[in-house]
Formats: structure tokens, C-alpha cells, sequence
């Protein structure tokens, strides 16, 4: 196997990461994009929440972004997971969730994980759909924020998924 085809090394993103991962959440043309600055500021501010895949030479090829909840701190909120399009479906992504998660776990006393999912996001629905089984998990839906709660135009209501208590 050839350093390129290697399985990519996950860590905690730096500042360093912030323009990769916005090009990454970008080109994903599925995640609502944010602004390049709060890319910057999340690698800074949530890296103990969040993980990056770095390929053989250590540029990121994926991500997740996560916050531990302040009004809930056994909750990791998934912001947002992307890989790279040439990565794929090789299963990169349940890799991240579950190191976050275990890490989340070890270092936060983490039980819980909550996302938001647009409907007909399939990858992501199958994404926390197969978490919740792996790790044993209920996992519970419902609208979070409503289609006309979004002042910005269209937007599709965002559904909630919590998934715990997580086995550790």
C-alpha cells in the first residue's frame, strides 16, 4: 500500500486546519457553509471537540466539529462532518464520530451525542443511524428548528437526532 492510499491519521484540528476544512464543508455542496473566520475560530476554540483526518502528508482530508453543551455538559453536539470527495466511502467518517466520540467520553464524561439532520440528508441519517447501533445507543428525532424559523430564505426544517446513553 502506497503512503497515499494509507488510512489517514485522525487528531485535533489547529487553526492551521481552518481554510482545509472550510474548502472541505465547501466542496461537500451539502452543509450549510459558514464563514471561513468561524472555521479558523472553531479549530482554535472547540479542537478538544472536535477531530480532523489528515492523509500521508498531513493536509486534512476530513472533519467533524462538535461542542460540548453549556446548559448540557454530558452533550456533544455534532456541528458538522465532511470528508473529501476523493476519500469517500471508506468509512472515514463513522472513523471520526467514533474517535470524538470516545475521546469526548474519556476527557468530558460525554453520555450523549446530538445532531442535526435536514430531511433526505441520507448519507448523514445513515451516518448517526449506524453510531446509535454500533455503540448501543437509542437514538430519538425531532424537529428542532422549524423550516420558518430560518430568516435567511429557504431552509429546511432541522431534525434532531439524540443518541445515548453511550456504552463506554
Amino acid at each position: 500500500m502506497s503512503a497515499a492510499q494509507a488510512d489517514p491519521h485522525i487528531d485535533r484540528p489547529t487553526p492551521a486546519d481552518g481554510a482545509a476544512l472550510w474548502r472541505i464543508a465547501r466542496d461537500s455542496k451539502t452543509l450549510d457553509l459558514n464563514s471561513s473566520y468561524s472555521y479558523l475560530l472553531w479549530c482554535r476554540d472547540f479542537a478538544a471537540t472536535s477531530a480532523v483526518a489528515r492523509d500521508a502528508g498531513g493536509e486534512p482530508v476530513g472533519f467533524v466539529t462538535g461542542y460540548v453543551r453549556p446548559d448540557s455538559p454530558h452533550t456533544l453536539l455534532v456541528w458538522q462532518v465532511a470528508v473529501d470527495e476523493t476519500h469517500r466511502g471508506r468509512g472515514l467518517a463513522a472513523a471520526l464520530l467514533d474517535g470524538l466520540a470516545a475521546r469526548t467520553v474519556a476527557e468530558h464524561g460525554v453520555t450523549t451525542v446530538e445532531t442535526t439532520i435536514t430531511p433526505g440528508n441520507t448519507a448523514s441519517e445513515r451516518l448517526f443511524t449506524a453510531f446509535a447501533e454500533r455503540h448501543g445507543a437509542r437514538l430519538e428525532r425531532e424537529v428542532l428548528f422549524e423550516a420558518e424559523q430560518f430568516p435567511d430564505g429557504p431552509h429546511d426544517p432541522e431534525v434532531l437526532y439524540r443518541i445515548g446513553p453511550l456504552s463506554h
